[in-house]
C-alpha cells in the first residue's frame, strides 16, 4: 500500500524538479545565447550532454533503486539539481557551463519521473499503476508553470538570478524526498515465487519478452526525441512562425495543461482501459498534434490546438512509459530492467536538441514539425504493433 502522503510529495516534487532542471533550456536558452554570443548548436548542446549523462547512467540508477529504495537516490539527485542550476548561473566559459549540464543530467537521472516510478514500483509492485499515474498530474504543470515564471524571474534578475531561485527550488524537493518510505514490497521478497498471479507479466517466454522489450524501446526512444525536442525549441517555433514573444511563451505553457487534463482523465477513468490500448490512443494523437502545428501560423487558436493536442499525448505517453513494464514484464525487476531499456530513449534524446537546431537553421521551423510529424507516425507503427501482439492478452496486474 503506497499511502497518499508519499504520492502528493512525490508529485510535488516531480512539478519542481522537471520545471528547474528538463524545461530549463526551453526558458533560458535564447538568453544564455544572446549574451554570451554562442551558436544555438553550442547552448542547446548542454542540455543534449545532460540527455546523454541520463542514458548513461540508467541502468545504474535503476539498480540503485532496486536495492535501496527511492529515497537515497531522489535526495541525492535534489542536490545535484541545486548545484546544477548553480553551476550554470555561475558559468562564463563554455567549459563551465558543459560541467553544469552533466551535474544536472545525473540530477535529472536521479529525481525525474523514471526514477520516480521504480520507487513506486519498489513501495508498490505491480499495484503502483495509480500512483504512477498520479504522481504526473502535478509534473505535467512544470512547463506551465516554469516557463512563465523563468520568464518573469529573467526579465527582472536576468537570466543568471533566476537560475540562482531555480537552485532554491530545487532545495525544496529535499524534504519532499524523504518522505519516500525506506522499505520494499513483498512482491520483491525472496519467497514470492514467478507464479504469483499477481506480478504475472504478458510477455512470459522469451520470444514475446524480446518483442515486448524491443517495441518498448523503440517507442520510448522516439517519444523521447520528440519530448527533449519540443521542450527545447517549442517556444522557438512558435516565435519563427510569426507569433509574438510573449504569446508564444504563454501558447507553448498549454502543452503543461494537456499533459495533466489527459492525465487526470487517465487517473479517474483508466482502470477499465489496459496500458496498451491508452498508449495507442496517445500515439494515435502525436501525428495530428504536429498536423495542427504546421497551421499555427494561421491563428493563434491552431496554435494552442498544436501545444495542448501535443501536451496530451505526451502525458499519456508518460504514464504508459511507467505502466506499460507493469503489465508486460517482471515488477520485482522494474528498476533494474526497465534502467536497461529506456537508456537508449535518453541517448536518443539527447540528439534531439542539436538536431532541432540544425533543422530549424536549414529548413525553417516547418521542417523542424515535419521531422517531428514522421517520428510520431514511426512511434503510431510501434503502438498498434504492440496492440495487436499483446492487446488480447488479460493480467490482473493491467488492473
Amino acid at each position: 500500500m503506497i499511502r497518499r502522503r508519499t504520492v502528493l510529495c512525490l508529485g510535488l516534487a516531480q512539478l519542481v524538479s522537471w520545471g528547474t532542471s528538463y524545461y530549463l533550456i526551453g526558458g533560458f536558452g535564447e538568453a544564455i545565447g544572446a549574451e554570451l554570443g554562442w551558436s544555438r548548436d553550442v547552448v542547446y548542446g548542454g542540455f543534449s550532454l545532460a540527455l546523454l549523462v541520463m542514458g548513461l547512467s540508467s541502468p545504474l540508477v535503476g539498480r540503485l533503486i532496486d536495492r535501496h529504495g527511492g529515497r537515497p537516490v531522489m535526495v541525492a539527485g535534489s542536490l545535484l539539481n541545486a548545484a546544477g542550476c548553480v553551476g550554470l548561473a555561475l558559468a562564463h566559459t563554455m567549459g563551465a557551463y558543459y560541467a553544469a549540464w552533466l551535474c544536472l543530467g545525473l540530477a535529472m537521472r536521479l529525481t525525474l519521473y523514471d526514477a520516480a516510478f521504480a520507487a513506486l514500483a519498489h513501495l508498490g509492485g505491480a499495484a503502483a499503476r495509480r500512483p504512477i499515474a498520479q504522481i504526473t498530474l502535478l509534473g505535467g504543470l512544470a512547463s506551465t508553470a516554469f516557463w512563465p515564471l523563468g520568464h518573469a524571474l529573467a526579465e527582472r534578475f536576468g537570466w543568471r538570478g533566476a537560475l540562482f531561485v531555480y537552485a532554491g527550488f530545487a532545495l525544496l524537493t529535499l524534504p519532499l524526498h524523504l518522505v519516500i518510505p525506506n522499505r520494499r514490497h513483498a512482491d520483491h521478497d525472496a519467497s514470492t515465487t514467478s507464479t504469483d498471479p499477481r506480478v504475472a507479466p504478458l510477455a512470459a517466454c522469451r520470444r514475446d519478452l524480446v518483442v515486448a522489450a524491443s517495441l518498448y524501446t523503440l517507442i520510448t526512444a522516439l517519444a523521447n526525441f520528440l519530448n527533449a525536442g519540443m521542450s527545447a525549441h517549442m517556444i522557438g517555433i512558435l516565435s519563427g512562425l510569426g507569433l509574438a514573444a510573449s504569446s508564444a511563451v504563454w501558447i507553448a505553457s498549454l502543452r503543461g495543461i494537456g499533459q495533466s487534463s489527459a492525465r487526470l482523465g487517465e487517473v479517474l477513468f483508466g482502470a477499465r482501459v489496459s496500458p496498451l490500448a491508452l498508449n495507442l490512443v496517445a500515439c494515435a494523437l502525436l501525428p495530428l498534434a504536429f498536423v495542427a502545428g504546421l497551421f499555427s501560423a494561421r491563428s493563434e487558436f491552431v496554435a494552442m490546438a498544436f501545444t495542448f493536442l501535443y501536451g496530451a499525448a505526451n502525458g499519456i505517453l508518460t504514464i504508459t512509459r511507467g505502466t506499460l513494464p507493469l503489465v508486460l514484464f517482471d515488477p520485482r525487476s522494474y528498476g533494474a530492467f526497465v534502467g536497461r531499456l529506456i537508456a537508449p530513449s535518453f541517448v536518443l534524446s539527447a540528439m534531439a536538441p542539436v538536431v532541432y537546431a540544425f533543422v530549424i537553421e536549414r529548413a525553417g521551423q516547418a521542417g523542424a514539425l515535419w521531422l517531428s510529424a514522421a517520428v510520431a507516425a514511426c512511434v503510431l507503427a510501434a503502438a498498434l504493433v504492440l496492440k495487436l501482439r499483446f492487446g488480447s492478452a488479460t493480467t490482473p496486474s493491467a488492473r
